[in-house]
């Protein structure tokens, strides 16, 4: 079984950043996050919604996030 955090786990110095550009302006929104659970991509998610006009598409990319080197990232997925 994998190891789990523990109820007092903090990510020290880690921030999780969340990013969307939109390529008929430049602009880019963005939002920083000490977690990195669904929640806060919901979050960021309601944003883009508020954000972009009725009628228009979002179509989405998304990266994955995750700790591992290069070298495990080939043997495995995050």
């Amino acid at each position: 079984m994998p190891e789990r955090r523990t109820h007092d786990y903090l990510r020290h110095g880690i921030t999780s950043l969340f990013a969307a550009f939109n390529i008929t302006d430049g602009t880019v929104m963005s939002q920083l996050h000490r977690r990195h659970r669904a929640i806060e991509f919901k979050k960021f998610l309601v944003r883009i919604d508020k954000a972009v006009p009725v009628g228009l598409d979002v179509h989405l990319v998304c990266e994955r996030a995750c700790r591992q080197t290069l070298r495990s990232r080939a043997r495995s997925t995050c």
